[in-house]
């Protein structure tokens, strides 16, 4: 399996237990355990409302797993599949307590995460006949960044920097306070072995990185004719990330003129769900 494609299984065990003692507390499904017989069983169908791209099938099953371990989960689709209204995704079978219960959270993940990765498909295919790379971005729902990172994959994305940890990339603020783009990029390359990449947002800014021997850099929230002088310009074997206010309706035009890669904050920041449902099948 692609590495992009998978969750540490640490990090899915506490998201999930943290989601659901949220909708549980102590108290439980109050509705459902006065309802519903503690041994009344069922079976329901996820079905999807509105088209999309599915993803979340791990995070879901864990959540359905975490809930009953004698919940039976049968999922009809693979991650990465399009969904139509009225596509069938998965049955789940076995105590109607446990299922109501896990209900909401598995389906928040599901919806959320396969908008996330319907988002990005589209981004993807806008860029793909170029040869341009589609990079996510830090601007992610904090506590989901392993699981949008994830849906990102599935969608077709390509993965950045993680975080502050994995990567270096010298913002604006960076230069200032370090006096400069080459005094910044200097420190960097002397304390560090990691790549360095340096956000700019000019022709000069770039040309600058590029001398102080940054191996990238992220030109952010230029015009199309900057990013055109930019890709015809950059020195041989620089990296050039275009950035910044990037829609469906502008990412085709920066693609065309073949920077390296486009990142965009809004497949993981501003998503809409895809519209899930379950029903119990009586």
């Amino acid at each position: 399996m692609n590495e992009d494609l998978q969750i540490d299984p640490g990090t899915l065990k506490l998201l999930v237990q943290r989601a659901l003692i949220e909708d549980l507390s102590d108290a439980g499904d109050v509705t459902s355990d006065n309802i519903l017989g503690a041994d009344q069983t069922a079976t329901a169908v996820i079905v999807a409302k509105s088209p999309g791209v599915l993803a979340g099938r791990p995070v879901a099953g864990a959540v359905f797993f975490k809930m009953d371990e004698t919940l039976q989960v049968e999922w009809l689709l693979d991650d990465g599949a399009r969904l139509e209204a009225g596509t069938e995704v998965a049955h789940i079978t076995g105590r109607a307590r446990s299922i109501m219960a896990a209900e909401r959270v598995a389906l928040n993940f599901l919806q959320h995460l396969s908008g996330v990765a319907t988002l990005t498909s589209g981004f993807v295919d806008a860029c793909a006949p170029h040869g341009v790379k589609l990079l996510c971005t830090r601007k992610t729902i904090p506590g989901l960044r392993a699981v949008q990172r994830y849906a990102v994959a599935v969608g077709g994305g390509n993965l950045h920097r993680e975080g502050l940890y994995d990567a270096i990339l010298i913002k604006t603020n960076h230069c200032r306070l370090a006096g400069g783009i080459a005094e910044a990029v200097r420190r960097a390359k002397s304390r560090s072995s990691l790549e360095v990449e340096v956000e700019v947002r000019t022709l000069d800014e770039m040309n600058e990185a590029a001398s102080a021997g940054a191996e990238r850099v992220l030109l952010d929230n230029a015009e199309l004719a900057v990013v055109e002088q930019a890709v015809k310009t950059k020195p041989a074997g620089l990296f050039l990330e275009v950035s910044g206010g990037i829609s469906l309706d502008t990412v085709g035009a920066i693609a065309a003129l073949k920077p390296d890669a486009v990142s965009v904050g809004r497949i993981t920041h501003s998503v809409d769900a895809v519209d899930l449902a379950l029903h119990v099948r009586t």
